[in-house]
C-alpha cells in the first residue's frame, strides 16, 4: 500500500530549527523525523512512499539525492573521483518527492497526490508525529469494516502537568502526560481513492470539509491506539523525543 506523508508545513512553533530546515527534518537521534515515521511504515512492509512538499522542499529532496552518502562512511579518491563505501545503512524503500505548492493546505497536498495513487487505497500520515501504533493491525481493521476512511484515534499529551489528589493529599505528579480521557486525530489514516473526490483544491483544509463530510455520511472510522503517540510541534517535544531515543525508551524505535 502506498504511504502519502504531509511534510510541506511551515512549523512556525518550531521556529529554532524550522528558520533554517522544514519541520520533518527536524532530527531525533541524528535522524530527521521523516524517517522515522517512513521506517515505521516499512517495518510493517509499507515502503512505497509518497512525500507531498512545500515549504523549504529543497531541502527534503537533497538529503534523499544523497542519502547513501549522508549515511555510509566512505573513502574518496580525489584524483579521479572513485568513492568507496565502508558502512551503508541499506533500506529498500521507493521514495516519490512531489513539491504540492509552498501555500496549499493539508487537504490541497493530499489531491495533488492522487495521479501518483491511482486508483487504490492509501495510507496517509503527517510528518511531524512519531508512535508505536500496529499498521498492520490498522490496515486489518480498515479492511474489516469497508468504509472510506479510517484515522488513528489517540489519547492527547496533558497540557499542564496532572495532580493525582487524594484527600488534598497529592499523590502523584506527571509533567505532561498523555490522558487517559478523550480522543483527537493521531493521524494514520486508511483511505479509499474515493476520498479525493471530497478534496476541492489546494485551499481545501484536510481536518474541515473533507473528513467533516464523510463523517456525516457515516463513512468515518476510528482505530483506537492506547499506546504510546508523540506530536512534534514544539522545542519541548523535540526535546522529549530526543531524550526517549538517547534513553532507548523509544517505543517507536524498532
Amino acid at each position: 500500500m502506498k504511504v502519502i506523508i504531509l511534510a510541506g508545513g511551515f512549523g512556525t512553533r518550531l521556529s529554532e530549527y524550522t528558520d533554517v530546515i522544514p519541520k520533518p527534518m527536524v532530527t531525533i537521534g541524528g535522524r530527521p523525523i521523516l524517517w522515522h515515521i517512513m521506517n515505521s511504515f516499512a517495518n510493517h512492509g509499507h515502503k512505497d512512499f509518497h512525500v507531498a512538499l512545500g515549504y523549504k522542499a529543497s531541502l527534503i529532496k537533497e538529503y534523499f539525492l544523497n542519502y547513501r552518502s549522508l549515511n555510509a562512511d566512505f573513502t574518496v579518491d580525489l584524483g579521479n573521483g572513485k568513492i568507496e563505501p565502508h558502512q551503508i545503512n541499506e533500506v529498500d524503500w521507493n521514495v516519490t518527492l512531489v513539491d504540492t505548492g509552498l501555500a496549499s493546505m493539508t487537504g490541497g497536498r493530499v489531491k495533488r497526490m492522487e495521479p501518483f495513487i491511482g486508483n487504490e487505497p492509501f495510507l496517509l500520515t503527517y510528518g511531524d508525529g512519531v508512535s508505536d501504533v500496529d499498521i498492520s493491525a490498522l490496515v486489518k481493521f480498515h479492511k474489516s469494516h469497508g468504509k472510506m476512511v479510517t484515522v488513528t484515534a489517540v489519547h492527547p499529551n496533558a497540557r499542564f502537568g496532572e495532580l493525582d489528589i487524594q484527600e488534598g493529599l497529592v499523590k502523584a505528579f506527571k509533567e505532561k502526560p498523555q490522558t487517559e480521557q478523550g480522543w483527537i486525530n493521531g493521524g494514520y489514516f486508511v483511505v479509499e481513492p474515493s476520498f479525493f473526490d471530497f478534496i476541492a483544491g489546494d485551499d481545501t483544509i484536510l481536518e474541515r470539509e473533507p473528513l467533516e463530510k464523510v463523517a456525516e455520511a457515516g463513512e468515518l472510522m476510528a482505530f483506537q491506539h492506547e499506546g504510546f503517540w508523540q506530536c512534534m510541534d514544539t522545542k519541548r517535544d523535540r526535546d522529549h523525543l530526543e531524550e526517549l531515543w538517547a534513553s532507548g525508551n523509544a517505543s517507536w524505535r524498532c
